[in-house]
């Protein structure tokens, strides 16, 4: 089994293009985070545990919880334990009678269930590797005085012919005007 690295729901987010929903989780105490595209019902659901919304009636993800409480079992934590084709696929890792059980779910339904009962989030090292993003860091700034001053010194020490040429070459008159001639 590959390594497991523990992370977190960072958000859940609607894409401009394709309004589809994707939800983001981050690598404790690391700067990495996973995608993964989600359907429109697992979203609700992540955000309506999330956001510890009351509802009127109980979820699926509620029952399932309520199913696991009422066998005295215990989830242990959920996983994302492989990426295939595009294709993430989860487990969710429940104790019963002090036997691990190994459940093959979505990501989705796994995180959804994961946030009703505190459970760990985990996702094999190797999906990291294939499919997290570390963003680009931000320059600091002597990094970024460093660069105005280069800059800086690059345009006092340039070339500025082409602008002049240009600007000795313009003429508004060439344009001509919006209004018409009556």
């Amino acid at each position: 089994m590959s390594k497991m690295i523990e992370v977190e729901i960072d958000s859940v987010r609607v894409s401009l293009t394709n309004q589809q929903r994707i939800v983001i989780l981050k690598q404790v105490n690391r700067e990495r985070y996973l995608p993964i595209w989600i359907g429109l019902y697992e979203a609700e659901a992540i955000t309506i545990a999330l956001q510890s919304i009351q509802i009127a009636r109980p979820q699926t993800h509620d029952l399932f919880k309520t199913l696991i409480q009422s066998l005295n079992a215990k989830l242990i934590q959920v996983e994302v334990s492989s990426l295939s084709d595009d294709v993430f696929y989860g487990n969710l890792v429940i104790e019963v009678d002090g036997n691990r059980k190994y459940v093959d779910c979505r990501p989705s339904d796994a995180l959804a269930l994961a946030v009703r009962m505190h459970a760990p989030i985990m996702v094999a090292e190797d999906v990291m590797e294939q499919a997290g993003i570390v963003p680009e860091e931000d320059i600091s700034d002597q990094d970024a005085a460093e660069l105005d001053a280069r800059f800086s010194s690059e345009i006092e020490a340039g070339d500025l012919d082409v602008f002049e040429d240009f600007l000795q070459d313009f003429d508004l008159d060439d344009f001509g005007s919006d209004e018409e001639d009556t």
